[in-house]
Formats: C-alpha cells, structure tokens, sequence
C-alpha cells in the first residue's frame, strides 16, 4: 500500500485530501491527513468578529466535516519531518510516506517585534487569530476616543488586503456608533502606498482620503514603546497609538524550522510554476506554507491546488511535472 501524508487541514489540506481521494484509488493508495486543530477555522470571518458582525461560532466547524470519506484524520502535533527517511514525526507517532504535502500555512509571531509583547492583549490586539479577535471585540465595544493604529510590520502576511478592511470598517463601526469624529485611525505600512498594486493602491488611497483615514507608508517598524505608547521605525519615526491594531512578522510552520527544512521564516523553498519543494523529491508544498511569491490566502490554495495535484499524479504515474502555475490569485 503507497502512503500519500498531507501535513494540515486549512484550506490547501483540505482541498488536496478531496482531490486525491478522488484520484488515487483506495485499494493502492493510503492517504492520511495530520493536524492539530479538530477545527476549521474560516480566518476571513475573523475580520468580522471585532465589528460584532460574526460571531466564533460563524467562523468554526468540524475538520471531519470537511475531510472526505477515506482519508484517515489524525488529531496530532506535527513535530519533525525527516525526507531522508521519509518520515514524518508528531508527538505520538511516526508516519512513513511516499509521498508528503505541506500544507502547514502561517502564523503570526509578535515577539519578532521589540517591546510588543509588553502591550499584547492590553493596548496591542490583533484579528489574524480568533482569540485575537475576540479580544479585540471587548476592545472595540466601549472605544469612543482616541488613535487607532493599524500596522503591517512586514512582508509577506496573511491577505494583503485585510488591513486596509479593517480600516474601511472601522471607519464605519466608530461612524454607526456615533464618535467617528473623536477617533484617527492610521493605516501605517512597509509598502510604498496603501495597497501593493499600483492602479488598486491609487485608487484605494484616494478612498482612505475621503474616509480621513491617514495612510503613513514606508514605514519599517524597529520597535513598540508600550508604555508611551507609540511605534518606531528604523529611521526614527515616532507614531503614538491608543489602540495598535497589529499585524505582526507571519512566519512558517515551527516543526518545518526545527527540521531544517524551511528557510529563516519557516517558508518551504519551492518551485514558483510546478509547487514542488525545491531541495527534496517526493515532497509538494501548497498555500501559505510555500515562499512562491503570490497573496498568502485561501483563494491561492485553491488556484495552487489544481497545478499541485495534476502534477502530483503526473510524479506518481512517471512523468514531469508541468510548470503550469502563474501565481494567480483573485
């Protein structure tokens, strides 16, 4: 029996479960999805759940739920991958493959950032978790006055166009509760401008105008003062904050660090067209987990999936795989 190992359940996990099941058949083909989360989480919902449109419940459901008949879902901490041996290791056991995907994604890492930790879960929230959202919520209900702070500290992050979201909705949360006059919000960024795409980022600068939403850009942040609350660039610039809304340093996945396998941040090196691991064969790598350099969102595992699949049954059956993916996202 061929084993085929699928590190994570998000969304690229998920997808690629349901497409190989299809493919493979099960009299040849074992396939075994790992991860250490019984739940799917739906992280767009997330940005709601400040804003009190969505709630926890709206934006979690059973992995099971999602995982197809056939493929068999194990509750488990993945903790090492050994490619030599073709090993995978988690805290309770060890799975052979013959082949393995990872789709182990992203998280963000506060602590990469100076002094932020000193404020976290105080005056420092963030929506890119659940707990950081809900928590943010408290934040919000009663916030009439004051600075409101939204900061990219660096590329790459999850969904490029979430804190500008954010901004736009904050904009019209503080103006439906009446004290939208007594608040600054401030968009402050690495990027030249307040979006990645030139036509977009013109055009949603121009809406950041006509909402008062400041945009500072270029702004490469050193540094949290929490107690003065204010943030500080590398080339000095001072921006004070009531409330910072974070989006912090996204690295990868730690067991892909502690297995020598990603690069500093965790990212696997992976091919750019055919999503196939660079340094080592057998091994495909799909979503936020891979440093291809496209959006980091569902919307591109789904895109990716197509390719990384096609191409894994193309490796399977001996032939090469196709360098067919554009880095398309929508």
């Amino acid at each position: 029996m061929k084993k085929l190992v699928i590190l994570g359940s998000g969304t690229g996990g998920t997808i690629v479960a349901n497409k190989m099941r299809r493919i493979l058949p099960e009299s040849k083909w074992e396939i075994t999805a790992i991860d250490q989360d019984w739940v799917h989480h739906y992280q767009p919902g997330w940005l709601f759940i400040p804003f009190g449109i969505y709630t926890k419940e709206d934006c979690v459901k059973p992995k099971t739920k999602y995982i197809p008949p056939g493929v068999h879902f194990v509750l488990d901490e993945v903790t090492g991958v050994d490619p030599d041996k073709k090993q995978v290791k988690t805290k309770r056991d060890t799975y052979a493959y013959d082949w393995l995907v990872i789709a182990t994604g992203c998280r963000i890492v506060p602590a990469e950032v100076e002094g932020m930790m000193e404020g976290w879960g105080r005056e420092i929230h963030n929506f890119y978790t659940q707990d950081g959202a809900l928590a943010l919520r408290e934040k919000l209900q009663y916030f009439d006055k004051g600075r409101v702070v939204i900061n990219i500290a660096e590329l790459p992050f999850k969904c490029p166009v979430a804190p500008l979201e954010f901004a736009f909705m904050a904009d019209w949360f503080f103006g439906m509760n009446g004290v939208r006059d007594n608040i600054e919000i401030e968009l402050v960024t690495p990027l030249p401008a307040a979006f990645t795409k030139p036509v977009a980022a013109g055009i949603l600068g121009n809406i950041c105008k006509e909402k008062n939403i400041k945009v500072t850009p270029n702004f490469q942040i050193a540094q949290v003062d929490a107690g003065k609350k204010f943030i500080k660039s590398y080339g000095g610039e001072e921006v004070p904050y009531d409330l910072l809304v974070s989006i912090p340093p996204n690295f990868g996945a730690q067991c892909l660090i502690d297995s020598g396998l990603g690069d500093p941040m965790g990212y696997m090196e992976t091919d750019h067209f055919t999503l196939k691991a660079k340094k080592y064969d057998s091994i495909y790598v799909i979503g936020d987990a891979t440093n291809v350099p496209t959006s980091k969102a569902g919307a591109v595992a789904h895109y990716e999936a197509d390719v990384m699949c096609d191409n894994l049954k193309r490796e399977i059956d001996g032939q090469e795989p196709l360098p067919n993916y554009d880095g398309h996202a929508t």
